[in-house]
């Protein structure tokens, strides 16, 4: 018996530091995964949140800075469209009160979508395990600049930066698996992503004088995503 406890207390100054290791969490330098969901428009051919539906697809690598930030890096993909039902003026210009005869348009186009973004955590996201006291769930905003370009529909190519803002919120399933949703609106600086094969019949269609993000076109992102943790930070032994 004396035999047994003498070899527990030798034993017990390296049982202790393992248990404690085996209790802390794992933190990581960044994540990859992808997303997918729908997209919509708002421009002259819509002005109805998540009217006009189009499927949209995205890869992302997030850069873990800490619990509670990270940046985001993303390129998406997807479509959008849209129809003015008849209430579009001919010539914005004209000198009839109704700006010309009514007329209906219709576009129809694929966006890429290459952006950076600065995630905010309302909490310190991590497993939950050890003293830090993360959470397992969080929800987060964003903010970040991007480029945009548009494509396809029968007419030309056009490109310009935006401007994302949004949330989301992420769940930790397992200790290096996270899912999460994200809905963002992206501000361009481009009134060309509704063009249409005859030309210019969207682009400034009242006459009201475009600037910056004013009277430009915009598009919204849900998307529903899973990354994987990787790189795990490096870790000061303190034996």
């Amino acid at each position: 018996m004396r035999i047994k406890s003498t070899l527990l207390l030798l034993l017990l100054p390296f049982i202790l530091p393992s248990a404690s290791r085996a209790e802390e969490e794992i933190e990581y330098k960044m994540d990859m995964g992808a997303g997918l969901g729908g997209m919509f428009y708002i421009g002259d051919a819509n002005s109805t949140p998540f009217a006009n539906l189009s499927p949209m697809g995205m890869i992302m690598a997030r850069r873990i800075i800490n619990p509670r930030m990270a940046v985001k890096a993303d390129i998406a993909f997807g479509h959008i469209h849209g129809s003015t039902d008849g209430f579009l003026p001919i010539n914005a210009y004209s000198e009839t009160p109704e700006g010309g005869a009514p007329t209906k348009v219709k576009f129809s186009r694929n966006v890429m979508d290459v952006g950076l973004q600065f995630e905010l955590n309302f909490w310190g996201y991590g497993t939950g395990v050890g003293y830090k006291g993360n959470s397992r769930i969080t929800p987060y905003i964003l903010l970040g600049v991007g480029f945009t370009l548009g494509m396809g529909g029968g007419a030309g190519v056009c490109g310009g930066m935006n401007i994302p803002v949004g949330i989301g919120v992420k769940y930790k399933v397992r200790p290096r698996v996270n899912l999460g949703f994200e809905w963002t609106m992206r501000f361009t600086t481009t009134d060309k992503l509704d063009a249409t094969p005859a030309g210019t019949q969207l682009k400034d269609p009242y006459g009201v004088k475009s600037a910056r993000f004013k009277n430009k076109d915009s598009y919204s992102f849900a998307t529903f995503f899973v990354t994987f943790d990787m790189l795990p930070k490096f870790r000061r032994c303190n034996n």
